[in-house]
């Protein structure tokens, strides 16, 4: 995983992914009361939204590998793993 952040001092939240994820014209056929731990299928048209949005609000650049793409199969796993990287990309002393 490859990470850089302009670090806003929000932290990402469930909550927060399953706001991203309710936008009916990237992702029409996920339910607005996502479960953390439903199984969760993103295409890849998909995840390029997610991760340009995710670095407009959080400031957040992630690169992930095909490894860290398989691994993204539910809100928790996905949640989880852009969490890690805001906290590896955080500045020392934050």
């Amino acid at each position: 995983m490859s990470t850089s952040t302009g670090a806003t001092g929000t932290d990402i939240t469930a909550d927060a992914v399953r706001e991203l994820l309710s936008d009916r014209k990237v992702f029409p056929g996920l339910p607005d009361d996502l479960d953390e731990d439903a199984e969760l299928v993103l295409d890849s048209l998909g995840l390029v939204w997610l991760l340009h949005v995710v670095e407009e609000r959080y400031g957040l650049v992630v690169e992930p590998t095909d490894d860290d793409i398989a691994g993204m199969t539910s809100l928790r796993r996905l949640t989880g793993y852009l969490r890690t990287a805001q906290k590896e990309g955080a500045p020392d002393g934050a």
